[in-house]
């Protein structure tokens, strides 16, 4: 078992990551930035570190602070949640060489799967079903890249090799826009990512956005624990999430987690980590794999019973895999909503001082958050204040439970997105289940038009 852990984030993932530590036995480190010394994982952490000032380059993107609060301290590992240095290779690879466990996948591992063109290689030769696409980076030959577009079919979207979290992507609609498409993305692709390549991929007109949580020893042992259905999206961004995905059967669930775990032992996977689909008509289309611990694993959690972060804390301490896949059943339902700091309406961050928070509770109803009263939240950071899940018999219990949860929900003195997760819950379209990753953005975008036409 690791002795020492260094917590190389912030907010409720930190915290969650510590509770898993202490249960475990496991001393805790946490870092934090100057603005950060008041976090609730600082006070309960057996040492904290001030490794910087509030904007998150001088502090939670700084490789030599990080694992200097390692050396200081006298830790074993650095957990890097999700989010900031979590799926940076150079620093798995920096913190191993400075002779430190990195609770994740290898630094090979994080690269291969962080590079989407090498990702999707990969991928196929192990088996895993792909979304139609260029097979490689786009070269500079025109026409070449016009006759791919027309094998493909239009509309295809062109996409960085380096992208992810929405970013770096241009659906292009007819051959007339194609070219100037490419060079477009690819340009942005160099300032955001410092890498230019580009590929093309079928742009799939109405999928569902549905991921399979594996988890896997890095000696040869893998599964795979359902799949979550993440397609409430706005700007790419997940607001809902909840397991298992509507519609999925037991047959698909196990046919595509198989093939994930097939995956996982072929590349020598070590750690959590989720494969991304596209789910459209019947068919599965991967599209990424997140090489972390996700925002949206406690509804994993709850239908499993499966602790994800001490699985990640077992196996990075050198563990066996101690969970075989006929232990793995689904009970139940689990809906997780993201609860933001930001305007319902326009979107905008809203930072500030909580003046009164209650949490809500009742059977089924988990609340990972950080924030307290006289807590102030930073403007320097991801806006997500806390997650609320809840567990039910079935998806219809999970859908009320949520409805009763987040009407308890109090944050007075800042504004949050509770009242868009109110109407989201109450959706007719949502209740149903199985919408598409576009359809929260045209329901946003109606009930906009409709205030309007109403003014």
């Amino acid at each position: 078992m690791l002795d020492k852990v260094v917590i190389a984030n912030r907010g409720e993932i930190a915290l969650r990551i510590l509770r898993a530590c202490h249960a475990l036995g496991i001393k805790t480190v946490a870092v934090h930035s100057t603005v950060d010394r008041n976090l609730k994982h600082v006070a309960m952490a057996d040492e904290s570190v001030c490794i910087g000032g509030a904007p998150a380059v001088e502090s939670y993107l700084n490789m030599p602070a990080l694992i200097a609060a390692a050396e200081v301290t006298d830790a074993q590992a650095i957990h890097p949640g999700y989010g900031f240095l979590s799926e940076n290779a150079d620093f798995a690879e920096r913190v191993e060489q400075s002779g430190f466990v990195f609770i994740g996948p290898r630094a090979e591992t994080i690269r291969l799967m962080g590079d989407k063109v090498e990702a999707i290689r990969a991928m196929k030769s192990a088996g895993v079903p792909c979304v139609p696409g260029s097979g490689g980076p786009l070269g500079e030959d025109a026409a070449e890249n016009a006759r791919i577009a027309d094998e493909i079919g239009y509309p295809v979207i062109v996409k960085a090799a380096g992208g992810g979290g929405g970013r770096g992507m241009r659906v292009v609609h007819t051959a007339a826009h194609l070219h100037n498409a490419i060079a477009t993305t690819k340009s942005e692709a160099k300032a955001a990512f410092g890498n230019d390549q580009v590929y093309m991929e079928k742009f799939l007109e109405n999928p569902r956005h549905v991921e399979i949580q594996v988890l896997a020893d890095g000696q040869g042992n893998a599964i795979h624990l359902g799949e979550r259905d993440c397609s409430m999206q706005r700007r790419h961004q997940k607001v809902v999430e909840e397991a298992p995905a509507p519609g999925i059967t037991p047959e698909q669930r196990a046919e595509i987690g198989k093939v994930c775990v097939e995956a996982c032992i072929r590349i020598g996977y070590r750690g959590a980590g989720t494969f991304e689909f596209l789910y459209e008509d019947g068919r599965f289309y991967f599209i990424e794999m997140n090489t972390r611990i996700q925002v949206e694993h406690p509804v994993t959690e709850l239908i499993t019973g499966v602790d994800l972060v001490r699985e990640q804390l077992l196996i990075a301490a050198g563990n066996k895999l101690s969970i075989k896949q006929s232990d793995i059943v689904l009970d139940g339902h689990a809906i997780e909503c993201r609860i933001n700091a930001e305007d319902p309406e326009t979107f905008m961050p809203s930072p500030g001082l909580i003046k009164h928070f209650h949490s809500p509770g009742g059977p089924g109803v988990r609340v990972d958050s950080h924030i307290y009263e006289g807590y102030r939240v930073p403007p320097n950071y991801d806006s997500m204040i806390g997650k609320l899940i809840v567990h039910g018999a079935d998806r219809d219990q999970a859908l009320a439970r949520m409805r009763v949860a987040l009407s308890e929900m109090v944050v007075d003195g800042i504004k949050t997105n509770v009242p868009l997760q109110q109407r989201i819950i109450g959706d007719s379209g949502f209740q149903r289940g199985g919408v598409n990753i576009h359809y929260l953005e045209k329901r946003l975008k109606e009930q906009k038009e409709k205030a309007i036409d109403l003014g």
